[in-house]
């Protein structure tokens, strides 16, 4: 059966006007993107499937283009559309901290700097600075590296929290490796930023580590 065979209080886009997105499952939403299904599926049927291909949403919308289109249904046009979307929602987040919103969670952090660090090809270190209320002074990425490791200057870290007038910092950087656990040298690293910070007083928050999906965190590690 088909999704408009299905009772119009059933069906994702219905559901989505009537009852708002927070109503829908993954698969109801990413149902609504694919628009269509294939031959003996319905859209959330292959939505459903694509789920248990990719093991999480979040893996789908992180695969490059030659995972995303080796998945019956999708293709480039598909994949184009999904960044389009990923790109706006970016752009998005970002206006909305530079116009000085507060983060009021670590979630809302990370959802920030994933969307800076998804996807690329090499090690990038940036940094967020916050005034005394948490709010984004200045977000940059710092230094570009290579696929294994990114050059990190402490002193440039301390300028731009000075220049910014920040009262702390946020630290992250990715691992194209796809492993997240953080090496001795990001331990390292780590230790110097914050004495470096301590010395002008600026405080240095946590230190996020991200490679795919996973991210970890050095101030829920005890690490700082």
């Amino acid at each position: 059966m088909g999704i408009q065979d299905w009772p119009k209080s059933d069906r994702p886009r219905e559901k989505l006007i009537q009852r708002g997105p927070e109503s829908l499952s993954d698969a109801e939403l990413l149902a609504i993107f694919l628009r269509t299904g294939v031959k003996g599926k319905s859209a959330v049927d292959l939505a459903r499937e694509l789920q248990e291909q990719h093991d999480s949403i979040g893996a789908l919308l992180q695969a490059d283009i030659n995972t995303f289109t080796s998945s019956r249904g999708l293709g480039e046009a598909k994949y184009a559309q999904l960044q389009a979307v990923l790109e706006l929602a970016r752009r998005h987040l970002l206006e909305s901290h530079d116009r000085g919103d507060e983060i009021t969670s670590p979630d809302a952090i990370r959802d920030f700097l994933r969307l800076q660090l998804k996807n690329q090809e090499r090690e990038i270190f940036y940094g967020v600075f916050l005034d005394n209320r948490h709010r984004i002074l200045c977000a940059e990425a710092l230094f570009l590296g290579t696929i294994s490791s990114a050059t990190v200057h402490i002193r440039e870290i301390v300028k731009v929290a000075l220049s910014c007038n920040a009262a702390a910092v946020i630290v992250a950087h990715n691992h194209p490796s796809g492993v997240a656990e953080p090496s001795s040298a990001d331990l390292r690293i780590t230790k110097r930023i914050n004495d470096a910070l301590s010395l002008v007083e600026v405080r240095l928050l946590d230190h996020f580590v991200f490679a795919g999906s996973q991210v970890e965190s050095f101030a829920e590690r005890g690490l700082l």
